[in-house]
C-alpha cells in the first residue's frame, strides 16, 4: 500500500496524534504542524497530495491560510471546524476548500472524504487530453486550465467541474449527477456546496466577450456551459 502525503494544521496536538495513528493504518502519512504560520510555511515548502486545515489557529486562522495557498497552488484542502458555523464552511468554499468537515469527527469519514479528494485530484496519465472551448482551455490529463494563454487559478475541485462542464458543452447537467462526479458524492437537502463551487468557478472565468455567461444556471434542473 502507497502512504499518501497528508498535512493536517491543526493547534489540537491530541488530536493530531490520533489521526496520525489511525491515518497511518490506512495508508496515509501524516504530517502536522501546529500554528498558522508554521503551517503556511511547510505547505509552501513541501509537497503534500492533500491538507486538513483547521479554521482557528494561533497566529493566523485556516481562512488566512487557505487564502494564500490559492494563490500559488491548488492541493486539495478539507476544512475543519470546532464551530461549525455555516459562515465558515460559506467562506471556507468561497476561498477554494475543496471539502468541510465539523469537529469533532468521526476518523472513518474523515478517511471517507480524503479518499475522495484523491479521486478527484489523481492524474490519469494514459487519459492525457486538452479539451478547448473558445479562450479556455482544460488538460484532463493535469487538470490544469487556461484562458487566452494564461493559466487559470483553479482549486483540483473548480477545475474538474470545469473539464466535465466543456465536455458536455451545451447540454444540461443536473445538479446531482455533476456532485457525484465532481465533488463524489450525493448532494443532500440544503447542501449548497456545490454551487458555491460553481460560483467561484464562475467568477474566476468571468463572461464570454459579449456579456454573456460561460455557465448557466438552470433554476431547480443544473448548469450548462456556453
Amino acid at each position: 500500500m502507497t502512504d499518501h502525503a497528508i498535512l493536517i494544521i491543526d493547534d489540537d496536538q491530541e488530536l493530531c496524534e490520533l489521526l496520525a495513528d489511525w491515518l497511518a493504518a490506512e495508508g496515509f502519512q501524516l504530517t502536522a504542524a501546529h500554528d498558522g504560520p508554521g503551517g503556511l510555511e511547510l505547505a509552501r515548502r513541501e509537497t503534500f497530495e492533500a491538507i486538513i486545515l483547521d479554521v482557528m489557529l494561533p497566529g493566523m486562522t485556516g481562512l488566512e491560510i487557505l487564502r494564500s495557498l490559492r494563490q500559488t497552488c491548488n492541493t486539495p484542502v478539507l476544512m475543519l471546524s470546532a464551530r461549525g458555523e455555516p459562515v465558515d464552511r460559506i467562506l471556507g468554499l468561497e476561498l477554494g476548500a475543496d471539502d468541510y468537515l465539523a469537529k469533532p469527527c468521526d476518523p472513518r469519514e474523515l478517511v471517507a472524504r480524503l479518499r475522495a479528494l484523491l479521486r478527484r485530484s489523481q492524474t490519469q496519465a494514459d487519459n492525457s487530453n486538452v479539451l478547448v472551448s473558445g479562450d479556455i482551455r482544460v488538460d484532463t490529463d493535469s487538470l490544469m486550465a487556461w484562458q487566452n494563454d494564461e493559466p487559470l487559478s483553479l482549486t483540483q475541485t473548480e477545475a474538474l467541474i470545469l473539464r466535465i462542464l466543456i465536455e458536455r458543452a451545451g447540454q444540461l447537467i443536473d445538479r446531482q449527477s455533476l456532485s457525484r462526479k465532481a465533488l463524489d458524492k450525493p448532494l443532500g437537502p440544503y447542501d449548497r456546496s456545490l454551487d458555491m463551487h460553481v460560483s467561484n468557478l464562475r467568477r474566476k472565468l468571468g463572461t464570454h466577450p459579449d456579456g454573456r455567461s460561460r455557465i448557466q444556471s438552470i433554476r431547480g434542473r443544473g448548469y450548462l456551459y456556453n
